[in-house]
């Protein structure tokens, strides 16, 4: 049985969170009604991994593929390259554009202010950065922090594929543009597509089919720090945690 006040702390940590993701008092934003989302069917030589060798199985892309990469131009500007990181088994696993300068010089995905603001996102969720799985569709800095080129997105995609095919998150949240249009096969902007469960496509063997929610970058909310911009998140934020069974916080 849990602590009784174990149990209330957490629940006053995360409406703490809360509050400072929404900049204010706690006020929740409605919930787009959920579609039925079935989840894809999983290849054996994936779903029948053991916890410890999807540890290993990162470990060994990182270790052997990622870090030693010279397939575009990004790995002669590069300080380090940014695999990922979190719980290999997660449920839910974050992808971004790629790195930024904090990302670059400390290998770590999400570790500036924008890291901070995803780091609250989660903690709004009732969960820890430790729970989740993040990563970028690409995997070294793109000078001057720009958008990815199409030949560097093409070079990293082999990595995030299997990413994914390891890890084989129950949702995928994307975060911003290029990582949203990239993974969805499509040229529809954020504004148009976050809020709205879509089906991951065919892109590789079991992960197809997966729940896919888009959400704006915490890089945007920053620069954009709304009431409208950050209910929008939090709404999009619920959603998921309805198709992953947590506990939604109550009004207050």
């Amino acid at each position: 049985m849990s602590d009784p006040i174990e149990s209330l702390t957490k629940a006053a940590k995360q409406l703490l969170e809360i509050e400072q993701l929404l900049g204010g008092q706690f006020t929740p934003s409605a919930v787009n009604s959920l579609p039925e989302v079935k989840l894809p069917a999983r290849t054996a030589a994936v779903a029948n991994l053991a916890p410890g060798d999807k540890s290993a199985a990162l470990d060994a892309m990182n270790q052997n593929e990622v870090k030693t990469c010279t397939l575009c131009g990004l790995s002669k500007t590069r300080i380090q390259t940014v695999f990922g990181e979190g719980d290999p088994n997660a449920k839910l696993v974050f992808v971004g554009e790629g790195p930024g300068q904090n990302e670059d010089e400390s290998g770590r995905p999400f570790c500036g202010r924008a890291g901070e603001l995803l780091d609250k996102m989660i903690g709004a969720m009732g969960m820890k950065r430790s729970d989740v799985f993040i990563c970028n569709v690409v995997k070294c800095r793109p000078p001057e922090n720009r958008n990815p080129m199409s030949n560097e997105v093409e070079a990293c995609w082999p990595y995030l594929m299997r990413q994914l095919q390891i890890i084989a998150p129950k949702v995928i949240v994307t975060m911003g543009n290029p990582a949203t249009q990239k993974l969805l096969q499509t040229k529809k902007g954020i504004t148009g597509l976050r809020g709205n469960w879509q089906p991951l496509p065919e892109l590789a063997d079991s992960i197809g089919g997966t729940p896919v929610m888009p959400t704006f970058h915490p890089s945007y909310l920053l620069r954009n720090y709304t009431p409208q911009a950050r209910s929008e998140v939090w709404s999009d934020l619920k959603q998921v945690m309805t198709v992953l069974g947590l506990d939604l916080p109550k009004d207050k």
